[in-house]
């Protein structure tokens, strides 16, 4: 089909916050659009596949200056991170932005104006509850026990003069749109939180600007106001493609808009199925078709944070268990609506059932036996039997199976349907037993037949995997000496052309792995990892017992007293990486009424101030306290101590006599510096 003759579809991911290096909860995102991007392309369709980066915000702004780098340095590094780990996993994109990109900037200038000067934003003054990791506003009503109702992190106290956008004017459009075009937020319960949560309780108007901080995209007639982040992110869907605010678009942007599919994670469904849509219709630009806000990829029972130490990095998985593996796993795993769950022990035992027994050994088994029985010709000699037809049967049945769960963007139960494929070639060289056949020579026709359809179900199984896992499908392919199988091909079975020759010696797809093997192995490096964190010089606590010199112990140290602490029961490194510590600055102290041994800290940790509360009344004075750097465990759950909230721990040793002392890091840390 002529490239121009192909219907138009436009995908796009998520862009990705430039803050640090994504895990695989977020690498799954890129994967789970680029199987759906591959498999549109086989449907027909002229695919644009957009990917790319997020790089504004007071969030980048902190850990640059925390990293001692320019913001635009900063995001440099990350994004390249970003994009080697998009790589690494194959993704099939067809452009990466990013937000700092020039002709992107530009048309969010332009855009701010326009929509400034026909009176969609305003300037006003804002006064609210705001997180900095969401880069979001919040009123008291909207908070969840206190907390961010998006990341569950502190919010604080914030107050500037801003510009906003006027939300309200365009609800009732977008309440109507929704309820008009059912399929445009999936799941449902995506659909039926956004109506129920936010826009049917009234929108209040966005704040579409800050001036508390510098990284971002200045407003022209404006310059000490910079764009609000999600005005500037959401806006790369169609900068990306050529959107010009002048009236002059590409005929990119003409050929793909609206997108097809916005792929992106529930939680910032709110951003793409309310704020996006209404500043499209306030540019009268039509909306998206379908917003798709996927679940999340947890390991064990909780999302995936550096703060609960339970991060797994896509590059280190590949490392073990290679890229198909993994895309195979991240995709398999993750419901269509609810929340999957990524351990060790699970990927080892699909790697080891799925990937190795039944895909694996299917193709091995089937190449070598044509091997020895004929030489690797693999050829229909049309001698069939009843048990044939249920082959071909479930075959060309599940690749109707498979094209529908993709239409609905069922990508785990598509990937279930193509290994119900091999599961039934797998039952049926138990049915027909090609081994006890070869022991005849006059059933030598009906051995050539089994293995012909064998080959031929596989060539259709490998063909639907390459959406899946390309690699993988190119092995199997090149290894049967075929090219891929055209979906249009797929409703005939039969069509590998007999005579064929199979390569002589198959290539091992997937090995089996022993779990303890890799346990070992994932201990040890937990172990570099903490020797590395406890080595560093930017904040972690130095490993203990050696000299000042790098020699002995210090001299005299000998002498000095010391105190055998009753051991507790011995933890594993992941146990220790629940807990956060980090470097807090305390700037104001107060001792806690009614309280004799209490006292209030307010410890300025990051870009946020916590009150703390500890028991330390007796050893330090209020003024003693305030200017400390001192170490804090920071994701201690909140607690009431002599009814004050405290939430957190200041760390402290205790010596034989009772007495404390603040540990406190050796060199000046920043405020928010990790320890590890």
């Amino acid at each position: 089909m002529c490239q121009n003759c192909k219907k138009p579809y436009y995908i796009t991911t998520a862009i990705a916050y430039t803050s640090g290096k994504p895990h695989i909860g977020n690498t799954y995102e890129i994967v789970l659009a680029d199987s759906i991007a591959r498999y549109k392309r086989a449907q027909g369709y002229d695919v644009f596949f957009q990917t790319g980066t997020d790089e504004h915000g007071q969030k980048i702004e902190e850990k640059a200056e925390a990293a001692g780098m320019s913001p635009q340095a900063f995001v440099d590094q990350v994004a390249g991170e970003i994009k080697r780990i998009w790589d690494l996993m194959n993704t099939s994109y067809d452009k990466f932005i990013r937000t700092t990109d020039k002709d992107h900037e530009a048309q969010v200038q332009k855009i701010f104006k326009k929509l400034y000067d026909q009176g969609d934003i305003y300037k006003g003054y804002y006064e609210g509850l705001y997180c900095t990791p969401c880069e979001s506003f919040f009123t008291e009503s909207q908070l969840v026990d206190g907390k961010c109702p998006d990341c569950g992190r502190e919010v604080k106290p914030a107050k500037e003069e801003a510009y906003f956008f006027r939300m309200s004017k365009y609800a009732p459009k977008l309440i109507e749109y929704i309820n008009e075009h059912p399929e445009f937020i999936q799941p449902v319960s995506r659909k039926n939180e956004m109506m129920n949560n936010f826009l049917l309780p009234g929108l209040q108007d966005l704040c579409v600007s800050r001036t508390s901080f510098t990284w971002g995209i200045p407003v022209t007639f404006d310059p000490k106001h910079v764009t609000y982040v999600w005005l500037d992110a959401l806006t790369n869907y169609i900068t990306g493609i050529g959107y010009n605010c002048d009236g002059e678009s590409t005929e990119q942007f003409k050929k793909f808009w609206p997108a097809d599919l916005h792929l992106i994670g529930k939680d910032i469904i709110r951003f793409h199925t309310i704020y996006w849509p209404i500043f499209l219709m306030a540019l009268g630009l039509p909306l998206p078709k379908q917003v798709f806000g996927h679940p999340w990829l947890l390991q064990g029972d909780g999302k995936m944070s550096k703060s609960k130490g339970n991060v797994l990095y896509a590059d280190t998985l590949v490392d073990f268990f290679g890229v198909d593996a993994v895309r195979y796993f991240v995709l398999h795993e993750m419901p269509f609506e609810n929340d999957g769950v990524i351990s060790w022990e699970l990927m080892v035992e699909r790697m080891n059932s799925d990937l190795a027994n039944i895909l694996g050994n299917l193709v091995n088994r089937t190449i070598s036996m044509t091997n020895k029985y004929f030489g690797g010709v693999v050829e229909n000699r049309g001698a069939a039997e009843p048990v044939d037809e249920d082959l071909k049967a479930l075959v060309l049945d599940e690749v109707k199976k498979v094209d529908a769960k993709m239409d609905q963007l069922r990508v785990a139960d598509a990937i279930s349907e193509i290994f119900n494929i091999f599961r039934k070639c797998n039952k049926y060289i138990d049915e027909t037993t090609p081994w006890t056949l070869a022991k005849d020579e006059g059933k030598k026709d009906r051995l050539a037949t089994v293995l012909y359809n064998l080959t031929e179900a596989i060539t259709i199984g490998a063909s639907l995997l390459e959406a899946f896992m390309p690699e993988t499908s190119d092995k199997i392919l090149s290894q049967l000496c075929t090219e891929k199988r055209e979906l249009s091909q797929m409703e005939t079975f039969g069509l590998y052309p007999s005579g064929n020759k199979v390569t002589e010696k198959p290539e091992i797809l997937f090995a089996r792995m022993d779990i303890k093997e890799v346990m070992d192995k994932v201990e040890a490096m937990h172990e570099a990892q903490a020797a590395a964190a406890g080595q560093s010089a930017d904040g972690g606590a130095a490993a203990e017992g050696a000299g000042s010199q790098g020699g002995g112990a210090p001299e005299g140290a000998e002498d000095e007293p010391v105190i055998d602490a009753e051991p507790k029961a011995e933890i594993t490194y992941d146990d220790f990486a629940k807990l956060q510590f980090q470097v807090g600055v305390i700037v104001k102290c107060e001792a806690v009424p009614k309280s004799k041994k209490l006292l209030c800290s307010q410890v300025k940790i990051g870009s946020q101030t916590r009150q703390i509360v500890s028991g330390i009344k007796a050893h330090y004075t209020p003024e003693e306290m305030v200017g400390k750097r001192v170490m804090v465990v920071t994701n201690l759950k909140p607690a009431k101590l002599a009814g004050v909230m405290s939430e957190g721990m200041l760390l402290c040793a205790e010596d034989a006599e009772g007495n404390l002392s603040l540990m406190v890091p050796e060199k000046k840390m920043p405020a928010g510096a990790e320890i590890g």
